[in-house]
C-alpha cells in the first residue's frame, strides 16, 4: 500500500529515466502521507521557545487525506479549545472565549501559528510536496554517517509557498526524513527542522520529534512531540466542520 523499502540506485541503474520519476514520485507521496495516512488521530506537545519566553502547549488533531484536517489546544487552560480547521481549500480558527470563528486567508498562510515557530501551513499542511512542488533526488550515498537520499524540491509555478527551495535528506532503509532545510527565494537557509525519536507504527516508520530551528534566531526554536497516533481510525468528511470546530473544545 505504502512505498516499500527498496534502494532507488537499483532504479537508476536498471530503469529508464520515466521509470525513474515514478520512483521519486513515490517517494514523495511517501513522505506526505507519513503523519496523516488515509486518516489519522494524534496526541502532542508543542514547546516554543523564544527570546522572551518558553510555553509548551497540548494538542489534538485528525486529518482525513490531504483535504481535512483539524488541530485543537488542550491546554494550558487559557488556551483550551482554541482550533484549526481546514476542509478542503477553506481554513479557519476558533477562539472560544469569544466563540468566534475567523476564516484565514490565503496571504495568512505562512504566518506564525499561535506565536510557535511554525506556520498555519504547516499545522494543516495546505501546501504538500507532491502538488506544488518538482522534486529530483540530488544526493544518494553516505551523509551524517548513514546511508540517505536527498531530495531538492523547487517550487512550482503559481504554487502558494513561500520557499524558494527545500532539501530533504531521508534514511534509506527506513525512509523516514531525518533533516529538512528551507531556503527562500534568494537562496538563503532560512529555517531547518529535524526529525528523530523514530518509532514504527503500523508499517512505517515516523519521526516522533519535530524540531524547528529559524536560521535568524539561533537561540529559539519550537519543538512537537508526538504521544501517540493512529492510522485508519474512522473520520468521515462530514467531521471536518464548523460544527465540529466548536464542539471539540
Amino acid at each position: 500500500m505504502f512505498f516499500r523499502a527498496v534502494s532507488l540506485s537499483v532504479f537508476v541503474v536498471m530503469l529508464t529515466p520515466f521509470a525513474y520519476a515514478i520512483e521519486v514520485d513515490e517517494l514523495i507521496h511517501h513522505i506526505d502521507r507519513l503523519w496523516r495516512g488515509d486518516t489519522s488521530q494524534a496526541m502532542m506537545t508543542m514547546t516554543v521557545k523564544t527570546q522572551r519566553y518558553e510555553r509548551a502547549m497540548s494538542m489534538e488533531a485528525w486529518s482525513r487525506g490531504k483535504d481535512y484536517s483539524l488541530v485543537v489546544i488542550r491546554e494550558p487552560v487559557k488556551d483550551r479549545g482554541i482550533a484549526t480547521l481546514k476542509a478542503d481549500e477553506n481554513i479557519w480558527n476558533y477562539l472560544p472565549k469569544i466563540n468566534r470563528v475567523t476564516k484565514v486567508p490565503s496571504s495568512m498562510m505562512s504566518g506564525s501559528w499561535m506565536g510557535s515557530h511554525f506556520t498555519n501551513d504547516d499545522l494543516v499542511k495546505e501546501s504538500t510536496f507532491e502538488d506544488d512542488f518538482d522534486a529530483t533526488i540530488t544526493f544518494e550515498g553516505e551523509r551524517d554517517g548513514q546511508a540517505v537520499y536527498e531530495l531538492t524540491f523547487l517550487p512550482r509555478p503559481d504554487a502558494p509557498v513561500v520557499w524558494g527551495k527545500v532539501v530533504m535528506m531521508i534514511e534509506q532503509k527506513s525512509l523516514a526524513p531525518y533533516k529538512s532545510l528551507y531556503y527562500d527565494e534568494e537562496g538563503l537557509l532560512v529555517r531547518t527542522m529535524t526529525f528523530d525519536q523514530f518509532q514504527k507504527i503500523d508499517d512505517r516508520t515516523i519521526p516522533m520529534r519535530l524540531t524547528l530551528q529559524p536560521e535568524d534566531k539561533p537561540e529559539e526554536s519550537t519543538m512537537i512531540v508526538y504521544q501517540n497516533i493512529a492510522f485508519g481510525v474512522p473520520l468521515e468528511e462530514t467531521f471536518f466542520s464548523l460544527q465540529t470546530l466548536k464542539q471539540r473544545r
